[in-house]
C-alpha cells in the first residue's frame, strides 16, 4: 500500500501533518524528500482565480448579460 503524507521534522522526529491508516507494528519504507516552503502553496480559490484573470467589463454586467455575451435586447426578445 503506497500512501503519500506530509510531516515536520522537530529535531528529533517526523511529527505527521495526518494519522497513518497502519495497524501498530507495521513495518513501512520511508524516502525523505525535503519540501521548500515556496514549494507549499495554499490552495487557490474561486475568488483569487477570478481576480488574476484581471476581466474588464461594463458594472451592468450581471443584469445584461445574454445582451453582452449574444448581442440580444429586450426588442430582439419580443
Amino acid at each position: 500500500m503506497l500512501q503519500e503524507l506530509e510531516a515536520v521534522f522537530d529535531g528529533t522526529a517526523l511529527q505527521l501533518q495526518v494519522p497513518l491508516n497502519l495497524a501498530a507494528g507495521t513495518r513501512v519504507r520511508i524516502i525523505v524528500e525535503s519540501v521548500l516552503p515556496n514549494d507549499v502553496k495554499p490552495p487557490k480559490t474561486f475568488l483569487k482565480t477570478a481576480q488574476s484573470l484581471q476581466l474588464q467589463g461594463e458594472p451592468d454586467w450581471s443584469d445584461k448579460i445574454d445582451q453582452y455575451l449574444y448581442g440580444e435586447t429586450l426588442s430582439d426578445n419580443d
